[in-house]
């Protein structure tokens, strides 16, 4: 199956995130406080975050993207571009896996120059047009 015909192509909206980092685990609700989308089409991918207050308490934006393979349930991302810095030229291995609308999205970050080493599972909802 190429790529294009995958289901894993399209737009998603981040509902949860769950991060475990030294065995403590945080769960993030991003339909509230903040939003987050991951758009991927046959070859690249991208995603963006931003707060939902217009900076009133906390101004968040966060953006990065790169190119990304996918074998089997394999999806594998290269950031090329990250708003965080220190994150570009990292790769990820994730499984994804799907629920009708939903990708379910897991695996390890590791990115030594930020000490970052932790496991997150996200769950995403396909965005409609």
């Amino acid at each position: 199956m190429k790529p294009v015909d995958h289901p894993l192509v399209g737009t998603w909206q981040l509902l949860r995130a769950t991060t475990i980092e030294k065995g403590d685990t945080t769960v993030v609700d991003f339909t509230r406080k903040q939003s987050f989308i991951k758009i991927i089409n046959d070859t690249h991918f991208a995603f963006l975050q931003h707060d939902l207050q217009k900076g009133q308490d906390s101004a968040v934006f966060v953006s990065g993207g790169g190119r990304y393979s996918l074998r089997n349930d394999m999806y594998t991302e290269q950031l090329d571009y990250c708003t965080a810095r220190k994150w570009e030229g990292t790769t990820f291995s994730f499984t994804v896996a799907f629920k009708g609308d939903t990708l379910i999205q897991q695996g390890q970050e590791q990115v030594e120059q930020a000490g970052i080493n932790r496991v997150i599972v996200e769950h995403y909802v396909r965005v409609k047009n």
